[in-house]
């Protein structure tokens, strides 16, 4: 039932939308009309605790049964991400090749839409469906962070944003710690009298090379990923900023590592006379599901039903879905087929979008059982 045409179209035309994060109002307001075309009835202002972050949420009432089930895809994408240009070839979408084709997440949001126009044109009997389009997720799950939960009457779902062929469901994701710190040291001339100087860019890369970074064991990565700092080259820098990041499938360890990096650039600082405030934040909490629990269980089997191979997984990345399961709606994460996302030459096969939508619709089929 599901209609190939018809989803490329929708497909294509979500893309040439620009939505870069925190430019999403465009995009937003092509999906409001085209969700209360579908009829659902949608619910922009007043769905976010802060008021701002400008997520949808829509709901389509239950018809044959009493559950709902919670849908979800992020309408942001990463830059380069203005002006794409997609190109159809050889049963392939992607970029002309100057921007990213935002098949993350777009290909999610038009996966979910088919699947709602054939429940809707077949009037097929479904559990209520309550689909969320968020904003900000590639700069840190900003909208699904402020989404108000408490709106939500879904215990379970799923989320619309993974790479691997359809039948593949992350159901372990890592959390993740950010580590900014601002390094204080003292400035002098660098040609005159450096010796009266403190330097923080030195402080810095002892701090750095003393740490343990990259891949730390089979569950935990830690990563400095920016660093800044200095006015000229003959002035010794008195500040220096740097941004790091520890992730880990354990909770734990991936405290006691943040707690490690944070302890070492107090002790180099101490070392040279030199002064540092870090500030660390823990973005997302790590979730691990059972196979039992329904929501992987309806995954499982309706891939079985179409015939695709079931692969549960687990990840280093995040997604909306660390936020609504650290909220207590288990929600499992489905490969859609996405291809090199968050580069130019990213693609996504015509035939794995459409597979996606029957996987979808099948999927909510098998939870009316």
């Amino acid at each position: 039932m599901i209609n190939q045409a018809r989803i490329l179209t929708e497909f294509l035309e979500l893309v040439q939308v620009d939505s870069v994060s925190g430019q999403e109002e465009r995009l937003a307001a092509l999906l409001m009309e085209r969700l209360r075309e579908l009829g659902l009835a949608v619910r922009e202002r007043g769905c976010d605790k802060n008021g701002k972050t400008g997520n949808l949420l829509a709901t389509l009432p239950p018809r044959g049964c009493d559950n709902y089930l919670f849908l979800c895809a992020h309408m942001d994408t990463v830059e380069p991400g203005q002006g794409v240009r997609p190109v159809v070839e050889n049963g392939i979408v992607r970029s002309s090749g100057d921007t990213i084709l935002g098949g993350d997440d777009k290909a999610g949001i038009a996966i979910i839409l088919e699947a709602i126009r054939v429940i809707q044109e077949n009037n097929l009997e479904h559990p209520g469906l309550e689909v969320v389009f968020t904003t900000g997720e590639e700069i840190g799950l900003l909208g699904a962070r402020e989404l108000d939960c408490r709106l939500l009457r879904s215990s379970m779902g799923y989320v619309l944003d993974c790479d691997g062929a359809p039948g593949t469901m992350v159901v372990q994701a890592p959390t993740q710690d950010k580590i900014a710190a601002l390094i204080r040291g003292r400035a002098a001339h660098a040609g005159i009298n450096p010796e009266e100087g403190i330097n923080a860019i030195q402080v810095a890369s002892h701090a750095i090379a003393a740490m343990s970074l990259g891949r730390l064991d089979e569950e935990t990565t830690a990563n400095i990923g920016f660093i800044s700092g200095g006015k000229a080259i003959n002035i010794v820098p008195d500040s220096c900023r740097l941004d790091g990041e520890t992730r880990s499938l354990n909770g734990a360890k991936c405290r006691a590592r943040t707690a490690a990096m944070v302890s070492l650039l107090k002790d180099t600082a101490a070392r040279f006379g030199a002064q540092v405030d870090v500030v660390t934040e823990t973005l997302y909490h790590e979730f691990k599901l059972s196979p039992d629990h329904p929501a992987v269980r309806f995954a499982v089997r309706a891939a079985e039903n179409l015939g695709l191979t079931p692969r549960l997984i687990r990840t280093g990345g995040g997604s909306d879905a660390n936020i609504f399961n650290h909220r207590g709606i288990t929600c499992v994460n489905l490969g859609i087929g996405m291809s090199k996302v968050h580069t130019c030459d990213e693609f996504i096969r015509v035939a794995d979008l459409v597979t996606s939508a029957r996987y979808l619709l099948e999927i909510i089929r098998v939870a009316m059982e």
